[in-house]
């Protein structure tokens, strides 16, 4: 019943941008809380970005501070992330979560040449 569904990644060359998206369902998307995380090739998983339930509070991890923006649309049940002068660093698969409620999207990978 649950599905959050992660779209947009692709290959995008260094100083490039890109936007991803998240769409959610089956629970109440207005009430939570979401976040963007990342793993690339063998490494842990990362914590990108936060945004509240308005969307009036957003927090950023240092690595991608200034360059990404996350922001959601309640109305739409969608979540997103702009992502602008992205490095090859930035390479992973990049996740949707309601960490809450435990529900996470499959992902989708994003790869960034240098």
């Amino acid at each position: 019943q649950v599905q959050v569904v992660e779209s947009g990644g692709g290959l995008v060359q260094a100083g490039g941008s890109l936007r991803l998206s998240c769409a959610a369902s089956g629970f109440t998307f207005t009430s939570y809380w979401m976040f963007w995380l990342r793993q690339a090739p063998g490494k842990g998983l990362e914590w990108v970005s936060t945004i509240s339930t308005t969307g009036g509070a957003t927090y950023y991890a240092e690595s991608v501070k200034g360059r990404f923006t996350i922001s959601r649309d309640n109305a739409k049940n969608t979540l997103h992330l702009q992502m602008n002068s992205l490095k090859s660093e930035d390479t992973a698969v990049y996740y949707c979560a309601s960490l809450n409620k435990g529900y996470w999207g499959q992902g989708t990978q994003v790869t960034v040449s240098s």
